[in-house]
């Protein structure tokens, strides 16, 4: 079974009539190839490039000899594994009618800094994430928040199948993955920081108290950090700072990206597990967050957390020009507004502010504050406006 993404589709095919280089980045395993696939048929001539392959590696030993005479739609699938190949993708995007280039990749522009140099003004980067509810239908979220977006984990036959899959996914990861980006770190290193890290989700992260636990430099600490996020599978989300007498939260809030993974690594496999453990309003929070952020189409540089020394706090900020939309994600049947809640809406001079719970409903909870159900979003936009 397949599950068709049209708006990636879409958007990737918009981005190559306009863009001679274009990058679907996210995870591994999160559909780049299969995407990929289905823009190349709409090409009459087509080259696929997969650089975990040693015949493709060693075609592109000399990417010039290898691109150069090409037409049509150039794929390089895992295209981190060989930057050094860049320079040649500048200089053939440059050359009138030349070929089109679509890069699949699983490591952020800033993780790998001379691809941005290299090909700056001339790449379109499009980040593919996990399923989400336009994808798979509302009536399946359930099962979406505990296998996470993962195609081969969301669509496996069973719930300990999809938990396998996830498990092999993270050793995989650690052991490989990691490795050839990062060779110098030791895997045993970066999984222990990962593992504790789903301890941490949706909280503050502090670097001091995980760096005496693990017994390594704050340094350290962030490099790790960095590359876990620069491969997708960690999210963070910036401190807000407004000019008010409050004292403010600096630090940033971490999250294991996909929530099925955040539960393979807190060792849940069925439902039953997840809601008999003390971390699942912190589950519940990354995962309803992901899907307000991806349905009113908000940006990293426009998501935001806020919180002062007080305890006053708002899970989510979305600035989007003039328009300032507040959320808290409650794992409850009936939320209710909160002292918290009214500070922020009165110190961040919020338009709204929505509370995402687990229920059909939408109903008023104060001035400017509504409780809604996670399924109505998808349903109406402007219940998030």
């Amino acid at each position: 079974m397949e599950i068709s993404r049209p708006k990636y589709l879409n958007s990737v095919v918009k981005s190559l009539k306009t863009n001679r280089v274009v990058a679907i980045l996210g995870a591994r395993q999160v559909g780049k190839t299969t995407l990929a696939r289905h823009i190349s048929k709409l090409y009459l001539n087509s080259e696929w490039f997969d650089l975990e392959d040693s015949r493709d590696r060693a075609r592109l030993s000399d990417p010039m000899l290898a691109m150069r005479n090409l037409t049509g739609l150039i794929i390089i699938d895992e295209v981190q594994l060989a930057p050094q190949i860049f320079e040649t993708i500048r200089v053939l995007a440059d050359t009138p009618k030349g070929a089109r280039f679509l890069l699949l990749g699983s490591a952020s522009p800033d993780l790998l800094r001379h691809t941005s140099e290299t090909l700056a003004g001339r790449i379109t980067h499009i980040i593919l994430e996990g399923f989400s509810f336009d994808e798979i239908g509302l009536q399946s979220w359930k099962r979406l928040w505990l296998r996470g977006g993962f195609p081969k984990s969301y669509l496996a036959s069973t719930d300990i199948a999809s938990s396998k899959w996830r498990y092999d996914f993270i050793r995989t990861f650690l052991e490989c993955d990691l490795a050839r980006l990062a060779p110098a770190i030791h895997h045993l290193s970066i999984e222990r920081f990962w593992f504790m890290l789903a301890h941490w989700h949706a909280q503050i992260f502090n670097s001091s108290e995980l760096s005496r636990s693990l017994g390594v430099s704050d340094t350290t600490i962030r490099r790790y950090l960095d590359l876990l996020a620069g491969t997708y599978v960690l999210r963070i989300l910036k401190p807000w700072h407004e000019n008010i007498s409050k004292r403010q939260v600096k630090a940033p809030k971490v999250f294991i990206s996909d929530t099925g993974l955040l539960h393979s690594l807190l060792g849940l496999d069925h439902a039953i597990d997840l809601e008999r453990h003390p971390k699942i309003g912190a589950s519940w929070e990354g995962f309803a967050m992901q899907q307000v952020i991806r349905r009113i189409g908000a940006l990293d540089n426009e998501c935001f957390f806020w919180a002062s020394h007080q305890g006053a706090e708002l899970d989510l900020l979305v600035v989007k020009g003039n328009k300032r939309l507040g959320f808290e994600f409650k794992y409850s049947d009936s939320p209710v507004s909160t002292k918290s809640m009214h500070i922020a809406m009165n110190d961040l001079k919020l338009d709204s502010l929505n509370v995402i719970y687990p229920g059909e409903d939408t109903y008023p909870i104060a001035k400017n504050m509504r409780a809604i159900g996670l399924t109505q979003i998808w349903n109406n936009l402007k219940v998030l406006r």
